[in-house]
Protein backbone atom coordinates (compact mmCIF):
# COMPACT_ATOMS: atom_id res chain seq x y z
CA UNK A 1 0.00 0.00 0.00
CA UNK A 2 1.31 3.47 -1.10
CA UNK A 3 1.47 6.20 1.08
CA UNK A 4 -1.57 8.55 0.50
CA UNK A 5 0.68 11.81 -0.92
CA UNK A 6 -0.25 14.01 -3.80
CA UNK A 7 3.51 14.50 -4.27
CA UNK A 8 5.23 11.08 -4.15
CA UNK A 9 6.63 11.53 -7.33
CA UNK A 10 8.17 14.15 -6.73
CA UNK A 11 9.01 13.19 -3.22
CA UNK A 12 10.13 9.84 -3.46
CA UNK A 13 14.14 11.48 -5.04
CA UNK A 14 14.30 12.52 -1.67
CA UNK A 15 13.33 9.01 0.05
CA UNK A 16 15.66 7.47 -1.67
CA UNK A 17 18.70 10.02 -0.75
CA UNK A 18 17.86 9.32 2.65
CA UNK A 19 18.03 5.61 2.21
CA UNK A 20 21.05 5.85 0.35
CA UNK A 21 22.92 8.10 2.91
CA UNK A 22 21.85 5.36 5.14
CA UNK A 23 23.05 2.60 3.10
CA UNK A 24 19.95 1.16 2.31
CA UNK A 25 18.56 0.40 -1.25
CA UNK A 26 16.49 2.35 -3.02
CA UNK A 27 12.72 2.03 -3.99
CA UNK A 28 10.20 2.77 -6.90
CA UNK A 29 7.67 3.26 -4.63
CA UNK A 30 6.37 4.69 -1.36
CA UNK A 31 5.56 1.31 0.12
CA UNK A 32 4.29 1.68 4.02
CA UNK A 33 4.74 -1.67 4.66
CA UNK A 34 8.53 -1.21 4.20
CA UNK A 35 9.74 0.49 7.81
CA UNK A 36 12.69 1.53 7.14
CA UNK A 37 10.81 3.64 3.98
CA UNK A 38 7.97 4.74 6.61
CA UNK A 39 10.77 6.19 8.89
CA UNK A 40 12.34 7.97 6.26
CA UNK A 41 9.24 9.22 4.65
CA UNK A 42 7.90 10.56 8.33
CA UNK A 43 10.88 11.90 9.02
CA UNK A 44 10.85 14.00 5.62
CA UNK A 45 7.71 15.85 6.94
CA UNK A 46 8.96 16.24 10.35
CA UNK A 47 12.00 17.55 9.16
CA UNK A 48 9.75 19.57 6.77
CA UNK A 49 7.55 21.25 8.94
CA UNK A 50 10.56 22.01 11.72
CA UNK A 51 12.52 23.28 8.99
CA UNK A 52 9.55 25.46 7.65
CA UNK A 53 8.95 26.69 10.56
CA UNK A 54 11.17 28.91 11.11
CA UNK A 55 10.19 31.54 8.54
CA UNK A 56 11.88 31.82 5.13
CA UNK A 57 11.33 34.51 2.40
CA UNK A 58 9.32 32.09 0.61
CA UNK A 59 6.62 31.21 2.98
CA UNK A 60 6.02 34.10 5.18
CA UNK A 61 3.71 36.79 4.00
CA UNK A 62 3.05 40.45 5.95
CA UNK A 63 0.17 41.76 5.74
CA UNK A 64 -2.09 38.54 4.69
CA UNK A 65 -5.99 39.96 4.97
CA UNK A 66 -8.30 37.17 7.15
CA UNK A 67 -11.53 38.17 7.18
CA UNK A 68 -14.07 36.95 9.79
CA UNK A 69 -16.66 34.80 9.25
CA UNK A 70 -19.83 36.96 8.67
CA UNK A 71 -22.30 34.84 11.01
CA UNK A 72 -19.86 34.44 13.95
CA UNK A 73 -16.95 37.34 13.16
CA UNK A 74 -14.72 34.31 14.44
CA UNK A 75 -10.99 33.95 11.73
CA UNK A 76 -10.38 30.12 11.40
CA UNK A 77 -7.01 29.20 10.67
CA UNK A 78 -5.65 27.24 7.84
CA UNK A 79 -4.45 23.92 8.44
CA UNK A 80 -1.35 24.95 6.25
CA UNK A 81 -0.58 28.13 8.69
CA UNK A 82 2.85 27.41 11.02
CA UNK A 83 2.42 31.19 12.61
CA UNK A 84 0.09 33.32 12.39
CA UNK A 85 0.80 37.12 14.18
CA UNK A 86 -1.05 40.50 13.97
CA UNK A 87 0.78 42.78 11.52
CA UNK A 88 1.92 46.05 13.12
CA UNK A 89 -0.35 48.14 11.98
CA UNK A 90 -2.95 46.16 13.18
CA UNK A 91 -1.16 45.26 16.87
CA UNK A 92 -1.48 48.52 18.81
CA UNK A 93 -4.84 47.42 21.10
CA UNK A 94 -4.95 43.33 20.30
CA UNK A 95 -2.87 40.36 20.87
CA UNK A 96 -3.50 37.39 18.65
CA UNK A 97 -2.34 34.04 19.31
CA UNK A 98 -3.87 30.61 17.80
CA UNK A 99 -6.68 28.95 20.27
CA UNK A 100 -8.97 26.33 19.05
CA UNK A 101 -8.01 26.72 15.83
CA UNK A 102 -8.82 30.26 15.36
CA UNK A 103 -7.24 33.77 15.68
CA UNK A 104 -8.08 35.03 19.88
CA UNK A 105 -7.92 38.11 20.90
CA UNK A 106 -5.86 37.97 24.09
CA UNK A 107 -6.26 41.32 24.87
CA UNK A 108 -10.01 41.23 24.73
CA UNK A 109 -10.28 38.15 25.36
CA UNK A 110 -12.84 37.02 22.58
CA UNK A 111 -12.92 35.01 19.53
CA UNK A 112 -14.78 38.02 17.95
CA UNK A 113 -13.56 40.49 15.07
CA UNK A 114 -15.68 42.93 14.26
CA UNK A 115 -13.57 45.59 12.72
CA UNK A 116 -13.53 43.34 9.40
CA UNK A 117 -10.65 41.84 8.18
CA UNK A 118 -7.79 41.94 9.83
CA UNK A 119 -3.80 42.02 8.81
CA UNK A 120 -1.63 39.01 9.78
CA UNK A 121 1.41 38.26 9.44
CA UNK A 122 1.92 34.47 8.43
CA UNK A 123 4.78 31.94 8.37
CA UNK A 124 2.64 29.16 5.61
CA UNK A 125 3.36 25.67 5.23
CA UNK A 126 4.42 24.46 1.91
CA UNK A 127 3.96 21.59 -0.07
CA UNK A 128 7.21 20.01 -1.18
CA UNK A 129 6.63 20.80 -4.70
CA UNK A 130 6.71 24.38 -3.53
CA UNK A 131 9.98 24.75 -1.63
CA UNK A 132 12.84 25.84 -3.49
CA UNK A 133 15.57 23.47 -4.32
CA UNK A 134 17.91 24.71 -1.80
CA UNK A 135 15.84 24.09 0.82
CA UNK A 136 14.71 20.67 -0.62
CA UNK A 137 18.26 19.66 -0.39
CA UNK A 138 19.03 20.92 3.97
CA UNK A 139 15.83 19.54 4.47
CA UNK A 140 16.62 15.87 2.94
CA UNK A 141 20.27 16.44 4.29
CA UNK A 142 18.38 16.81 7.64
CA UNK A 143 16.19 14.32 7.10
CA UNK A 144 18.90 11.92 6.49
CA UNK A 145 20.98 12.70 9.55
CA UNK A 146 17.66 11.58 11.74
CA UNK A 147 17.11 8.77 9.75
CA UNK A 148 20.34 7.60 10.25
CA UNK A 149 19.95 8.06 14.34
CA UNK A 150 16.77 5.82 14.33
CA UNK A 151 17.17 3.08 11.67
CA UNK A 152 21.31 2.55 11.97
CA UNK A 153 22.91 3.76 15.01
CA UNK A 154 26.60 3.94 13.45
CA UNK A 155 28.47 7.15 14.81
CA UNK A 156 30.73 7.78 12.15
CA UNK A 157 27.78 7.54 9.63
CA UNK A 158 26.07 10.37 11.46
CA UNK A 159 28.94 12.46 12.35
CA UNK A 160 29.12 12.12 8.13
CA UNK A 161 25.30 13.09 7.55
CA UNK A 162 26.13 15.97 9.98
CA UNK A 163 29.01 17.53 8.03
CA UNK A 164 26.46 17.57 4.90
CA UNK A 165 23.89 18.92 6.82
CA UNK A 166 25.87 22.04 7.75
CA UNK A 167 26.96 22.27 4.51
CA UNK A 168 23.17 22.17 2.97
CA UNK A 169 22.20 24.48 6.11
CA UNK A 170 25.32 27.23 4.54
CA UNK A 171 23.71 26.61 0.78
CA UNK A 172 19.89 27.60 2.34
CA UNK A 173 20.70 30.59 4.40
CA UNK A 174 23.08 31.91 1.58
CA UNK A 175 19.63 31.38 -1.18
CA UNK A 176 18.10 32.79 1.74
CA UNK A 177 20.40 36.21 1.96
CA UNK A 178 19.78 36.51 -1.59
CA UNK A 179 15.80 35.91 -2.10
CA UNK A 180 16.25 38.65 1.11
CA UNK A 181 17.96 41.36 -0.07
CA UNK A 182 18.96 41.82 4.12
CA UNK A 183 21.16 44.09 5.08
CA UNK A 184 22.92 45.45 8.24
CA UNK A 185 20.82 47.31 9.05
CA UNK A 186 17.65 45.02 8.06
CA UNK A 187 14.59 45.79 6.09
CA UNK A 188 12.40 48.12 7.44
CA UNK A 189 8.66 46.77 6.73
CA UNK A 190 7.31 48.56 3.26
CA UNK A 191 10.66 50.35 2.80
CA UNK A 192 13.63 49.33 0.38
CA UNK A 193 16.56 47.96 1.79
CA UNK A 194 19.59 49.52 2.81
CA UNK A 195 22.18 49.60 0.19
CA UNK A 196 25.59 49.47 1.72
CA UNK A 197 28.97 51.38 0.06
CA UNK A 198 29.80 50.23 -2.90
CA UNK A 199 33.88 50.99 -3.79
CA UNK A 200 32.99 50.66 -7.51
CA UNK A 201 30.48 53.67 -7.79
CA UNK A 202 33.38 56.24 -6.72
CA UNK A 203 35.06 55.03 -9.45
CA UNK A 204 33.06 55.72 -11.99
CA UNK A 205 32.58 59.30 -11.15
Amino acid sequence: MAFPTTNAAQELPAINQILMACGQAPVTTLDETNPDVAIAYQTLLEVSREVQSEGWTFNKEPHYEMTPDSDTNHIVIPNNVLQIDLSASDASDKQAIRKGGKLYDKEHHTWEWTDGAVDCDIVWLLDWVDLPRPIQDYITARASTITSSRIIGDNGQYQMLQQKEAYMRAMALEYECNQGDYSFFGKPDGAEPYVSYEPYKALMR
